[in-house]
């Protein structure tokens, strides 16, 4: 397990774009997940380490696209039809005859092209005279044939390193030969809540307590990230043993996360004993719903505090924990950049970045559009499809303006 400088998250106390914090992170820190081979089947959700690289030609060989007859292209004249003596027969797996010039050879999809041959007439285009295949007239060379390497070809890059890996890949990989494939680890990551309000779900509340709602949100968070969460429980505010469990967190965990407890209060003493392990740095994003996030090492180890709150631990989870952890991980960050047109006006307050959670709608005009939703805090935030981004230069959304949309779909 890697271990990071004391220094490494420091940044200017001005409050940050939310693109230049993320620029920050991604050039300050290490790729932290070590390497392990996987067979191919097992390699779904994992990422890629290592480039892959193809080892064969896909298709391996010049093959029919379609079940028919596989021609010189040549032989078929332009005008009016063409008779050709059927000179063979190749099913798909089985090696291919070799007439000559001047035949047909029956050929059915995926199965090699004849020597010599360059087009295939599909069957239905066709018919059968006795002994010979009438083909109609003008077939073009190339016509119906794949070409070996077409697909991908020997020594091309087949998938970058750091791709998350879906069903999709592992097929290509299969069919590329490949039994096993090089992989990062998964992160490992330390998750706590901070409070002596806090309960576990389940559990009756005492007076003035709240079940703790942040380590179930943010364990589901990180697993559809490919991390693999320790849930660590509550701690509770109490500065010597919240010190100590942090530090063993920092002993066989690649990042440790925690919720609450980090601003300047005279209770909040997890930022009292980071700093006695490490450093702790307060990032002031200008981001809303949110506040500063606390980064920093404990023993070496990366540390990340987000806010109590649970909507603004979800947001800052989105604009923080999310590059953090895929970097960290050696993944790539391939969600798209989806637009929606805004269904609502409202005014903004310039020089920080929101989000709001919205409805998806599809308007009259069949374009996707999205409403704010009702509700409280986390109401609205479970009823919601995703948030829209406000960009930190608007001061105003008019109804049709063109919006960035994040699915919730994104932490996946």
């Amino acid at each position: 397990m890697g271990r990071l400088s004391r220094d490494c998250f420091d940044a200017a106390p001005a409050p940050m774009r939310v693109a230049d914090a993320v620029t920050l992170l991604r050039a300050r820190l290490p790729i932290l997940s070590g390497v392990e081979s996987l067979p191919v089947d097992r390699s779904d959700g994992r990422v890629l380490a290592e480039d892959l690289i193809a080892p064969i030609d896909l298709p391996p060989f010049d093959n029919a696209a379609v079940d028919g007859y596989a021609v010189r292209a040549g032989d078929v004249a332009t005008t009016g039809e063409t008779p050709l003596p059927l000179g063979g027969r190749v099913p798909a797996g089985h090696a291919p005859v070799d007439p000559g010039p001047g035949f047909a050879v029956r050929i059915f999809t995926g199965a090699p092209m004849p020597p010599g041959t360059d087009a295939v007439a599909m069957q239905e285009n066709v018919r059968i005279d006795g002994d010979a295949v009438i083909l109609p007239a003008g077939l073009a060379s190339g016509s119906n044939r794949r070409r070996a390497g077409e697909d991908i070809a020997h020594g091309s890059l087949a998938i970058p390193a750091g791709t998350r890996l879906g069903p999709r890949h592992l097929a290509l990989a299969a069919a590329l030969g490949l039994p096993a494939l090089r992989l990062r680890v998964p992160l490992r990551v330390a998750l706590f809540s901070t409070g002596d309000e806090l309960t576990p779900p389940g559990r009756p509340l005492p007076a003035a307590g709240i079940h703790d709602a942040n380590r179930p949100m943010l364990a589901a968070l990180l697993r559809r990230l490919g991390a693999e969460p320790a849930d660590l429980g509550i701690l509770r505010d109490a500065p010597g043993p919240l010190r100590q469990r942090l530090e063993a967190a920092a002993a066989d965990h690649d990042l440790i996360l925690t919720t609450g407890g980090v601003s300047v209060g005279e209770e909040d003493h997890v930022r009292a004993a980071v700093e006695a392990s490490g450093a702790l740095t307060f990032w002031r994003l200008a981001i809303k719903p949110g506040r500063p996030v606390a980064l920093g090492t404990v023993a070496g180890t990366p540390f990340a505090g987000l806010p109590g709150n649970p909507a603004a631990a979800y947001v800052t989870a989105l604009v923080v924990l999310r590059p953090l952890v895929l970097h960290l991980s050696g993944a790539r960050d391939e969600a798209p950049t989806l637009t929606v047109r805004s269904g609502f006006a409202q005014e903004k307050r310039p020089g920080r970045r929101e989000y709001l959670r919205v409805h998806v709608r599809i308007g009259a005009d069949g374009v996707a559009e999205a409403v704010p939703c009702a509700g409280g805090a986390l109401s609205g935030l479970s009823a919601s499809d995703g948030l829209v981004e406000l960009a930190e230069d608007l001061s105003a959304i008019r109804v049709g303006d063109p919006l960035p949309y994040r699915p919730h779909g994104d932490f996946g």
